[in-house]
């Protein structure tokens, strides 16, 4: 016979658990990957290391990435990728003390010869810049661009597999 303190546990749990079934909460990067979807062909020139983190993000999102373009196959095409950067404030001596780093990738889905999607993803972070440790703060930008590639990725796969899902509704 269970204890009271172990029927108490087992209710808080199931109730823990029907609760965050029921308000749609998943696992990030858990996708129901339409079947317009299941393969891929991925066209990207990027001087930014992006089209290893899309490879990555497809492959765990369930695609099948295929070499060549085929018929009836989505083709995902990165048209650009750059990264801006803006000042957002000063030292007193008139150096630069905080950037915005802003990355922006542009991309299409094609299936059939036909642009299907076209649309874009944006991540911006702030970056404190310090002259008297250039070479540590050199480091920490690469860093914080590689990790905004990786959201950038993260982000498209989601956005252009939510929007084929809701075309197929």
């Amino acid at each position: 016979m269970m204890s009271l303190r172990g029927m108490k546990t087992a209710l808080l749990s199931l109730t823990v658990m029907v609760g965050l079934s029921a308000c749609g909460f998943q696992l990030r990067d858990h996708y129901q990957v339409p079947q317009t979807l299941q393969q891929m062909h991925l066209q990207a020139v990027s001087s930014m290391g992006l089209e290893e983190s899309l490879k990555q993000r497809l492959l765990t999102a369930g695609i099948q990435l295929v070499d060549h373009n085929q018929a009836g196959v989505a083709q995902l095409r990165i048209v650009s990728d750059r990264l801006d950067r803006r000042t957002l404030s000063l030292f007193e001596s008139g150096q630069v003390a905080e950037y915005e780093l802003l990355y922006r990738v542009d991309y299409q889905v094609i299936r059939d010869g036909e642009v299907v999607i076209e649309d874009n993803v944006e991540v911006a972070r702030d970056y404190q810049d310090d002259p008297n440790f250039a070479l540590a703060k050199t480091r920490e930008r690469e860093l914080l661009v590689a990790e905004m590639r990786d959201d950038a990725a993260r982000r498209l796969v989601r956005k252009m597999i939510t929007a084929f899902a809701d075309n197929e509704q």
